[in-house]
């Protein structure tokens, strides 16, 4: 195993007193500095060899690279950069797209490529992957990345006490001392049961360095300041700044491997956290934001219409529900839920929401998917008669009078719909729920929460403090509900139905070992039938992915993998006249 050549110890010098000048209060773009004592002694580090860095491999003489590009989204990347403990999409997307490498990317046509992993061999029983590392990767302080940065990573994903929230993707492999072998320092081996998209996992989780963070206990990486105050990553951005619910900062690494295209053209990429969308339209058309992610289908048009703003639009993993607490005497029943589904016109909200940028869903399967069931998908339309019948004949009746169905019990059929600030489609589901459902006979409590309180209560196993939420979620391209809907699952995360169904349980064990598409295909459809019945969930509709781009950003390319999927050959139009802006 070799290091980076070491970086002089002037350099080093001079970052640890420029450091020490700002008093410890001051740092890059007017962030205080961490006072925990593991950044303190790993940011120098960084910047030392990012010094180096920039002297040994000089920008290049293209007018493409330089500049600051500004991202804009409502939220907070949650967890930071630390792969191990991430449960959000856009954390994880610039983990993998800007911090860290995973193995394995996909192309456009989701075909596994090599990334990190130069090369890979599966055993012809495929129980075993053989993975070889590149050796020009180093990660942001100059030690160089290896197999042993590999096996520690899956050890830390693999271990119960992390709490790693897509165990799902590694339930199949060796979680046992011996399921990860170093053969030497760029040759790892992990070993598995054969089981459906193996691959899929190496997609998304950055690999971690062992050299820093070897010695933090699993259960405390949640709350480990590397996560979002001293990132070390190895990809092509390099960690800056975090302002917490403002931004983060990141700068190109000019150490980033020649082989997989050298430095990013950028030389600052800034995720700005703007949590009202009106603001983000706001901010994208005076050019403050050169890109916003996500933006509602009623700004579509705006944006299309803006002389300096593209609108890209592309297919998208993600679907909008409302998930059900079954745990919940009101909701426990499979006959309500489904009265739910079909006392809600879902296909006028669809129209409503999402103005034809995207269809209405009744699974988490995508539409490009190849596993969907179109035949499943044009069922379960709006049928308050119906509705009502199933609620009859699960014993909700208006017993009182007073337009709100009770069980024998004298229980109301009444309860709430959770919804996060600052997502207004979510806040209008609820509502257009709360009335069309009172038409039925249930009563309906839009409740607003800010969006880390409302994860908290959704998410804790032990508290589950809801009776419904409306949410979404993004599916990666191997599709796995087990964490979901299997009753063996019920105290993991992101069991939020508390699903008990054995024929559900038996199809996800099935879909989860069967490593043959055409064999899957029809247990899929199956499954997509049974879901349906079951009614874990309200499925509103798959939006189409949406961006407003302004029209100096060139390079971009966005789709079913994500926003950041291009971001390394981002690059500012060399005849704009704010090419060198400071981004805000």
């Amino acid at each position: 195993m070799t290091r980076w050549p070491s970086v002089p110890n002037a350099v080093l010098l001079a970052v640890v007193l420029g450091l020490a000048a700002c008093g410890g209060e001051g740092g890059p773009e007017g962030v205080v500095m961490s006072s925990d004592p593991f950044c303190r002694d790993v940011l120098p580090r960084v910047d030392a060899f990012m010094a180096q860095a920039r002297v040994d491999h000089p920008t290049p003489a293209d007018e493409r690279y330089g500049g600051t590009v500004v991202l804009g989204n409502i939220g907070e990347l949650t967890d930071g950069m630390n792969s191990a403990v991430t449960s959000s999409y856009y954390p994880r997307a610039h983990q993998i797209y800007l911090n860290l490498m995973p193995l394995i990317r996909y192309d456009e046509e989701a075909v596994p490529q090599p990334y990190l992993a130069e090369s890979w061999e599966v055993s012809p029983d495929n129980t075993e992957i053989t993975f070889h590392i590149r050796r020009d990767v180093f990660w942001h302080d100059g030690e160089q990345t290896t197999a042993h940065d590999v096996a520690f990573t899956y050890r830390t994903v693999t271990n119960p006490e992390t709490a790693f929230p897509l165990s799902a993707y590694v339930e199949h492999y060796d979680k046992r001392e011996g399921g990860v072998e170093v053969v030497d320092d760029f040759t790892v081996k992990v070993r598995l049961n054969p089981h459906s998209e193996f691959l899929d996992f190496w997609t998304l989780v950055g690999i971690l360095p062992e050299h820093l963070l070897a010695e933090v206990p699993p259960a405390k990486l949640k709350q480990h300041p590397y996560g979002s105050q001293c990132p070390v990553g190895n990809g092509p951005f390099v960690f800056s700044s975090h302002q917490p619910q403002d931004r983060w900062v990141f700068t190109a690494n000019p150490a980033y491997p020649k082989a997989l295209g050298g430095r990013p053209f950028l030389d600052r990429y800034i995720y700005r956290i703007i949590p009202e969308q009106t603001t983000l339209l706001a901010e994208l058309l005076i050019e403050e934001v050169d890109v916003y992610i996500r933006p509602r289908t009623d700004q579509a048009r705006r944006i299309s219409e803006a002389e300096d703003v593209d609108l890209l639009s592309f297919p998208w993993r993600e679907y909008a529900f409302v998930a059900w607490n079954a745990r919940k005497p009101q909701l426990s029943d499979a006959r309500v839920r489904r009265a739910i589904t079909l006392g809600t016109n879902r296909a006028e909200i669809t129209q409503a929401m999402l103005q034809g940028y995207g269809t209405v869903s009744n699974s988490g399967v995508p539409p490009f998917h190849w596993a969907f069931d179109p035949d499943v998908h044009e069922q379960d339309g709006y049928d308050p008669d119906a509705a009502m019948a199933l609620l009859d004949d699960a014993g909700w009746m208006d017993r009182d009078g007073d337009g709100v169905r009770e069980n024998a019990d004298g229980l109301p059929l009444s309860f709430s719909i959770k919804s996060n600030t600052g997502n207004q489609q979510r806040q209008d589901v609820a509502e257009i729920m709360q009335s069309q459902l009172a038409e039925i006979g249930m009563e309906v409590r839009p409740q607003l929460v800010e969006m880390a309180s409302m994860l908290l209560q959704i998410n804790s196993p032990d508290l589950r403090d809801f009776d419904g939420v409306a949410i979404s979620a993004i599916e990666p391209f191997r599709l796995d509900h087990t964490d979901r809907f299997h009753s063996a699952s019920s105290g993991e995360p992101w069991a939020y139905a508390g699903t008990n169904n054995p024929q559900i349980d038996e199809l996800l064990e099935k879909l989860s070992t069967t490593v043959d598409r055409e064999e899957a295909r029809p247990m899929w459809a199956e499954y997509q039938r049974v879901i349906a019945q079951e009614a874990p969930y309200t499925y509103f509709y798959f939006p189409d992915g949406l961006a407003g781009v302004n029209k100096r950003l060139k390079g971009v390319i966005m789709d079913a993998r994500g926003e950041l999927v291009s971001i390394r050959d981002w690059y500012i139009d060399p005849a704009s006249e704010t090419q060198g802006r400071s981004g805000g």
